[in-house]
């Protein structure tokens, strides 16, 4: 049995029908009234009942509002740490408690930890970077940390941006692009670590079982692109013009901190823990991930 929040959302929902079709049970986790094949709870009134885990193997923990969705106003700041911080910290509290606790916990988390780092390679290895969105990622896998001191094996999936049809990134961008008004984003030159939605998926299920997925992992594909590769290979495979160039000034005009650290920010990812598990990408080049990717958006 396979405990997950955030079941009902784009990563998910993917998740939850990988596993169903493997055969694992999953008991959601969610804030609205519980379906009998799921359990409530609550990380804003710090909310969750110790009997729900009860029989989990594993907790995945996908839940948290949505990082790049607005500007970082000060009352957006308190939710996102609230989201994603607090639930954290009261997932990892209430399995440590456990009698007999779940064997892993693992959290999504994301390459935004790096923080603007220009051309440098980054792989797990490398330091955290400054700014808001930095330091609440660090604080958001140290939050785990009452898990892993009860002896329960602690994943952290850093996430690049992910790819797929039905949500994420690729449903604020396809409209944009199928009209043929897509283009660049500031200069283009920033790095863009992605990964599709299929692997994510394979990453969290093969983490669910596998001992040595452990700590941090990038979860990005192994050929990081710049922005305007990224956007030539989406309107090349859409078949559009992508002409128009959004300025960076807009960008920080119109989202602040938000353009600085994650629009515009630059951060050439590598899965080097990953690589050295032996994971396969399915999808380890773009030019050769959008075709099927957009197959079915």
């Amino acid at each position: 049995m396979v405990a997950l929040t955030g079941a009902s959302g784009f990563v998910g929902r993917a998740v939850r029908a990988r596993l169903a079709a493997r055969g694992v049970p999953v008991r959601p986790l969610v804030r609205r009234a519980a379906l009998p094949v799921e359990a409530h709870w609550n990380p804003g009134v710090r909310h969750l009942d110790p009997e729900v885990l009860a029989g989990v193997t594993a907790v995945v923990h996908l839940a948290g509002e949505n990082l790049t969705s607005g500007p970082w106003t000060r009352a957006r700041r308190q939710r996102l740490v609230a989201s994603r911080v607090g639930s954290t910290t009261l997932l990892a509290e209430t399995v440590a408690r456990l009698s007999q606790p779940p064997a892993v916990l693992i959290t999504a988390s994301a390459i935004g930890i790096y923080g603007d780092r220009g051309d440098e390679i980054l792989t797990e290895d490398s330091e955290p970077g400054s700014g808001f969105l930095a330091d609440l990622v660090s604080d958001w896998e140290g939050a785990a940390a009452p898990a892993a001191a009860a002896g329960i094996r602690l994943v952290h999936l850093r996430f690049g941006v992910i790819l797929g049809a039905g949500g994420g990134i690729m449903a604020r961008l396809l409209p944009i692009f199928r009209l043929g008004l897509g283009g660049p984003l500031g200069s283009g030159k920033q790095w863009m670590s992605w990964v599709s939605l299929p692997d994510a998926v394979s990453v969290i299920d093969q983490a669910i079982d596998h001992a040595g997925f452990t700590g941090p992992l990038n979860v990005t594909a192994p050929h990081p692109v710049r922005n305007a590769e990224f956007t030539r290979e989406l309107a090349a495979a859409l078949r559009r013009p992508a002409r128009f160039r959004v300025p960076a000034f807009l960008l920080e005009l119109l989202l602040g901190d938000l353009a600085r650290e994650a629009v515009l920010a630059s951060a050439q990812v590598q899965p080097a823990r990953l690589d050295a598990l032996g994971f396969e990408f399915a999808d380890p080049k773009l030019s050769e991930a959008l075709p099927h990717l957009l197959g079915s958006a």
